[in-house]
Formats: C-alpha cells, structure tokens, sequence
C-alpha cells in the first residue's frame, strides 16, 4: 500500500514529533516482521532441493519477499495529529473520515486517500489591473482565513481545494471592485469584507470549506486620484463644518427670540436681565462701571469727567450706563 503524499502547508514542530513516532512505530514493526520471517527460512531452505533450485538462489528470492512483505505491515500504521483528518477508501469508493490518534489500515482493500489539514488556513488573493465602475485601475490585495469544515467534500469533489478556494476569492476580488468606485473601495473596507466573506463562503462551500473571515489589506490606487480624493474630501468637511456652524447658529438665534418674547412680557424680567449684563461688564479686567439715573447731569459730568481722567492716563475707559 502506497503512502499518501501529504499537500499543502509544511507541518512544524508538533507534526514532525507526531511524524517522528509514526517512523518510529514503522521502523520497529519492519524490523520485527523481517526478523521473524527470517527465522522462517530455515524450514523453506529444503524447498529448495524439492524445486530443484540453486541453493544460492533461494536466499535472494526469500530476502526479496522477506523486505516486501514487512515494508507492507509496516506501512499499515498511522498516527494522525489532532488537527488532520484521514480519507480511508475500500476498494476505491469511500469508506470513512478518520480522526487524530493510531490507526491500522489494512493493506489491498483499504487505501488512504488523501490526509488533510483542518487548521485555519490564510491565503493572500490579489485582483491586479481591475477598472472600478469609474474606470480607474486598481490593484487590490485581500487576506483570506478558511478552513476545511468536511473532510470528504474537500478531498473526493475537487482535486484541489486550495486552488479552487483562491480562484473563487480572487473572481468574487475582481466582481466586487467592478460594481464600486474607487472612492467607496477606499472608504468602506469592512462592509466590503463582509460581503466577499458571505460571497466567497457561499460558493466553498460545496468544497467542504468554511471561509472564516476576509480582510482587504492593500488597495493600490494611482497617486493622482487619490490626492484629488483627498482634496475632495477636505472640501466636503469644510463644507459640512460651516454647514453645522449655521445650524448653532440658527439654534441660537431661536432660542434669543424665545428669550426675548419672555424678557417682553415682563419689565421686571428685563430689569433682571440688564443687571446681569452690567454685573457680567464689571467682571473683566481694568473695568469700570458708572450707574446713573436718565437724564441726571450729576451723574453724567462724573462720568465725563472719569472718561477724561482715563483717556488722559492712557488706562481703560470706563463704561457710562444711564
């Protein structure tokens, strides 16, 4: 029985310890089955003279079928690591998925198809020279993680699953790009990602993949259009910034109307609020305020006469209220 070529990702440290033990296993079951079928030659070498053979000749052809039938014993024996999954076939058609642990596999009926890794898995897809729906060309570069979810899909319905799994990420890449612009592509990754995700999933899984997740890592775009964007961009934040601006402002002023329709209604109200801004006045700095009846000359020579004093030293000038 012929062993399974083993496809895909190399395996590191913790298979090739598991590997280790399967050769290990193997070598010992040879050596046990080549020394017992060994000392079963000394009863076969009077067959000789019965065949009228060479007695020289008898040795090689019992070593010849000593090593043949001990490499097959041997080659019986496997032991799977937790992440991989065995194809077992009888007489050609399916038989079963094995799992992780040891297993004996009789020779001639039974035979190993194919021995698959169930790990997450992440292949880079790129769609190069792809026009987006405003004619620009771009080069896209995507991230994809799948994993074999059945065994026997992914090793009897396609030859390779792989392949087919990028081919079908890189054809779902191209379609995507085809439908947006170049500005959409470059501002809403994630909710593209979802869709190449269901998109991709959908169609694996006829292959026996779960694709888990989708990421666009790179989007080559030509350096002229993108500073356009982002100039385009800059142009549409500023415009929203003043068009928020006038809303405060329109906010503000309907709220001084309301206030002003109150502070009418009530002459106390508008007393109240003319001491408020007097007080507010005499709260800055190297400020002062003058309080006079109406039409007082009193008062108003005084505060003339304090204005005069302040232009004169140069300091602030106060403020006359009547």
């Amino acid at each position: 029985m012929q062993t399974p070529t083993y496809t895909g990702f190399h395996r590191r440290a913790s298979y090739q310890s598991t590997k280790k033990v399967q050769t290990f296993i193997r070598s010992a079951i040879f050596i046990l089955t080549a020394a017992v079928l060994a000392l079963l030659s000394f009863p076969l070498a009077r067959l000789s003279y019965f065949f009228f053979l060479e007695p020289s000749i008898l040795p090689i052809i019992y070593a010849f079928l000593v090593l043949w039938v001990s490499s097959i014993i041997s080659k019986m024996f496997y032991i799977l690591p937790e992440w991989e999954k065995m194809i077992l076939l009888r007489l050609g058609k399916f038989h079963s998925v094995k799992g992780a642990g040891f297993f004996i596999i009789p020779p001639f009926i039974y035979s190993v198809a194919n021995i698959l890794d169930t790990r997450i898995e992440t292949q880079q897809v790129e769609a190069t020279n792809t026009l987006t729906s405003d004619n620009v060309p771009i080069k896209v570069t995507a991230a994809v993680e799948f994993k074999v979810e059945d065994a026997r899909k992914a090793a009897i319905d396609v030859k390779n699953y792989r392949q087919s799994v990028i081919w079908l990420a890189t054809e779902a890449l191209k379609n995507t790009i085809g439908s947006l612009n170049l500005r959409n592509l470059l501002s809403d990754r994630e909710r593209i990602s979802n869709d190449l995700k269901q998109q991709i999933d959908a169609d694996a899984e006829i292959y026996g993949i779960d694709v888990r997740a989708v990421r666009i890592t790179d989007v080559d775009a030509p350096s002229t259009l993108v500073e356009e964007l982002a100039v385009i961009a800059r142009e549409e934040r500023a415009a929203k910034a003043k068009q928020i601006q006038a809303e405060a402002e329109i906010q503000v002023a309907e709220k001084l109307s309301e206030a002003s329709q109150i502070l009418e209604k009530d002459r106390f109200g508008m007393r109240l609020r003319e001491l408020q801004i007097l007080n507010e006045m005499s709260k800055e700095e190297s400020s002062m305020v003058i309080v006079y009846p109406y039409g007082d000359r009193v008062g108003q020579e005084i505060a003339n006469a304090n204005t005069k004093i302040k232009s004169q030293t140069g300091k602030n000038t106060p403020n006359p209220v009547k």
